[in-house]
């Protein structure tokens, strides 16, 4: 009788079939699972109806053959549903706790004491400038977009920062200035990498374990706390980076619901997020590399679905196109836009830029301002290079060194407006007379000329002698006394694109000057001069006349003999002055090089943790070093991961059975770890290729996904350490697993947190000092 009863299967809600062995098997599973995992492999936080669903996959997993199949009572089928709520509920709350403890401790480690040091540290004295020439609307110019040194001086007016405070030099004492606000928005966002590292890594894993270990390895990290307590902008960079991250995890758990209210949400949270990274530092541009392999990756899977008609797959493009180009852009261009009407006046920027774009400056030379439209022998003149981010020709009254034959007046180019830009020009054949200045003669494309330097009077001039750093480039120098000197003073000027002839106008005119007896060009680079040349940039004469670099055009014209018109007709618009402005930033970017005895690193040395930054000393030392262990131990989970991944390829290969579960499990991880180490190196290899200067803060926004990467293959070796276990050992061994791992990473913050907060006395050298035996290498600083 009991036989015939079990003989047919009892279908529940959603059909789903339990028999007696199955039901068995399931509780059995479930119970040795959660000592491995704190939430189920599918049921995270969703509805009733949701977790009903992910019973059934579970139970589907776990069916055996069809003749062992035994029949259930719909009352006890009923109860492992009420269980799998049950259990629902208690993951929420478990997801939830962890995620307000996590961030009430990143909160309250990066504020704590934010105050100190009361002085500036490394690179505030940049990043506070820049806010405080935002809140007096000054315009600079930097090698980064203005998002973040917005939001900084935002920050700054929000808690009654006036904009008053130099920040001259690292160091300098605060006094009165009202700087933790603007410490407190950094400390903020910084703080909120731990809470978004946590929610983007449950929703790749659905793991609560998998999103706290990641959490707490960006806690206790050493490095991401003391980047976070300080005026930069690395905090911003970061936090924008997760946020991008995180918005674009949101939107592909919306797939089964494409083109919902949530579904846009997200997609269109992405766009703005990368948008904001790519504003704070250009750096952001690798999350948006990341974002768009795997919107590549989604619409290939899609193209795959034959359920869908090409016109669907058509709207599909065309929403990402919509959400994570378009929308980006039009977002990164309104921050520029409010860039420029913020830092309308005029400031020491203005010479990076071109003579149009600087006419829009208040207080500049050139605003509202009226000018000769042509040039005039007689005119006074400033010339500019007609190139990104060209200096003015200059001279002053030192000469070159011994070492640099003949000692003549040194000329170089000077990014900044100054007396000494100033020029007189005259013909080539005589002096001028009071009857020649009266009977105005203006200058055209062809004429012999001779260019005096007002404030010293010696003559640009050139002759047979290699320039003292391009040495394939004769030099350029200042020669004569009172405007008198000698042939190869002389100059031909030509007009590009105009015949001979025509007349030389103000701005417009692109201008070669050539040497009249030695035939080069008159030309300027980025190579800086040394100390003895003021580090202005080196003025030479190249052989190559057909070189395109070398033009130049009149800026400035003083001259009371000619009419004037006004320089608004050269105003740019506001495409021209967003293109310029790029063109500026990634030429000052490429053309950062270290200052001497300034600390700098190689990319290979930051995973490695090789060396750190000091922020502030003597008095009160802050030094920038990551935690070791952790990245010590990222490098080893690098590896594991690496082995694994072979191991279990081989063994599929060899036709090894893992159980299913087991196997849609791994997969599952494999799959997230590969692309969070895609992410990783996004973010990290680039800087291989980068002939510019690099610190060890550039390497930090890698260092989040290798942080969250971490922390999956944390949970997933835990879990082989469990089901390797016997049974009934299974509890005790995660309990003690867990623990150990979590005190590895409270002790090791513990040992190196004084290098966040600051130290005083003696250094790690003496017995005496708090860090004592923690130099675990040479290259460290402390």
């Amino acid at each position: 009788m009991e036989q015939s009863k079990l003989s047919k299967d009892v279908p529940l809600k959603d059909g789903v079939v339990l028999s007696t062995s199955n039901r068995q098997e399931l509780r059995q599973r479930r119970s040795h699972q959660s000592s491995i995992s704190l939430c189920p492999d599918e049921v995270k936080c969703k509805s009733t109806k949701d977790a009903k669903l992910s019973s059934h996959e579970r139970s589907e997993n776990l069916k055996p053959n069809d003749s062992s199949i035994q029949e259930v009572s719909k009352k006890e089928a009923k109860e492992i549903v009420k269980n799998s709520d049950t259990d629902n509920r208690k993951n929420s709350q478990t997801y939830y706790l962890c995620w307000m403890i996590l961030t009430l401790l990143s909160l309250l480690s990066r504020l704590y004491n934010i105050e100190i040091p009361s002085h500036v540290c490394w690179d505030e004295t940049h990043f506070g400038k820049m806010g405080s020439w935002y809140i007096n609307r000054t315009f600079f110019f930097d090698v980064h977009p203005p998002l973040g040194k917005m939001l900084i001086g935002l920050a700054g007016l929000a808690t009654g920062y006036d904009g008053s405070f130099p920040f001259e030099k690292p160091g300098d004492p605060y006094g009165d200035t009202n700087y933790v606000g603007m410490r407190m928005f950094c400390a903020v966002l910084g703080a909120m990498l731990v809470p978004l590292a946590y929610q983007s890594v449950w929703l790749l894993t659905h793991s609560v374990l998998a999103a706290m270990f990641s959490g707490f390895i960006i806690l206790t990290d050493t490095g991401t706390l003391t980047l976070s307590r300080h005026i930069l902008l690395d905090p911003l960079l970061m936090f924008f980076i997760l946020m991008s991250f995180n918005c674009c995890m949101k939107a592909f758990s919306y797939k089964h619901r494409p083109f919902s209210g949530l579904w846009w949400f997200w997609m269109s949270a992405t766009g703005v997020s990368i948008a904001c990274a790519m504003g704070v530092k250009f750096v952001g541009l690798f999350i948006v590399l990341f974002v768009g392999c795997t919107t590549v990756a989604d619409l290939w899977n899609l193209l795959g679905d034959l359920s869908l008609s090409m016109m669907r797959l058509f709207t599909h493009l065309c929403a990402r196109a919509l959400c994570l180009i378009a929308l980006p852009i039009f977002v990164y261009c309104v921050f520029f836009g409010v860039h420029f009407q913020i830092l309308n006046h005029s400031g020491n920027g203005d010479g990076f830029f071109s003579s149009a774009f600087q006419s829009q400056l208040i207080g500049n030379r050139l605003y509202n301002v009226s000018m000769p439209q042509y040039v005039a022998y007689g005119s006074e003149i400033t010339l500019k290079q007609r190139r990104t981010g060209g200096a003015y020709l200059h001279s002053h009254s030192h000469l070159y060194p011994e070492d640099h034959p003949p000692r003549q007046q040194q000329v170089t180019t000077y990014s900044h407006k100054d007396e000494n830009n100033m020029w007189l020009i005259k013909p080539a054949g005589k002096e001028m007379t009071e009857e020649d200045y009266k009977n105005v003669n203006f200058v055209h494309s062809g004429d012999l000329i001779r260019l005096q330097h007002i404030t010293t009077g010696r003559n640009l001039h050139s002759h047979k002698e290699f320039a003292p750093m391009t040495k394939h480039h004769y030099q350029v120098s200042g020669y004569g006394q009172n405007g008198s000197g000698d042939a190869n003073d002389i100059w031909v000027v030509e007009v590009d694109g105009a015949s001979r002839g025509d007349k030389i106008q103000t701005v417009r005119s692109k201008l070669r000057f050539i040497h009249y007896n030695v035939g080069c060009l008159l030309h300027s680079h980025d190579k800086k001069l040394p100390k003895w040349g003021w580090e202005q940039m080196e003025v030479t004469c190249q052989t190559d006349v057909r070189d395109t670099t070398s033009a130049w055009n009149v800026e400035e014209v003083k001259d009371s003999r000619l009419s004037n018109v006004s320089f608004t007709v050269y105003s740019p618009t506001f495409v021209e002055m967003f293109l310029e402005s790029h063109a500026v930033m990634t030429q000052g970017n490429s053309g950062l090089k270290p200052k001497e005895g300034e600390v700098t690193s190689q990319p290979w040395q930051w995973p490695l943790d090789y060396r750190g930054q000091m922020f502030s000393g003597p008095e009160h030392r802050v030094y920038m070093l990551g935690n070791p262990i952790l990245f010590w131990s990222l490098l080893g989970l690098k590896v594991a991961f690496l082995l694994l991944w072979l191991g279990f390829s081989v063994c599929c290969k060899r036709g090894v059975v893992f159980s299913k579960m087991f196997t849609t499990y791994r997969e599952r991880v494999m799959k997230v770890c590969w692309w969070l180490l895609l992410a990783w190196f996004l973010h990290y290899a680039p800087f291989w290729t980068m002939g510019r200067v690099l610190y060890f803060h550039h390497y930090f926004p890698a260092f989040l996904f290798s942080a969250m990467f971490g922390g999956v293959m944390l949970d997933f070796l835990l879990m082989l350490v469990c089901v390797c276990a016997p049974i009934k050992l299974a509890q005790h061994v995660f309990t003690w697993s867990l623990a150990l791992i979590l005190g590895v990473m409270i002790w090791s913050f513990y040992l190196y947190y004084p290098l966040v907060y600051g130290m005083s006395g003696p250094t790690s050298g003496d017995k005496d000092s708090i860090m004592h035996g923690l130099k675990w290498l040479e290259s460290w600083d402390f």
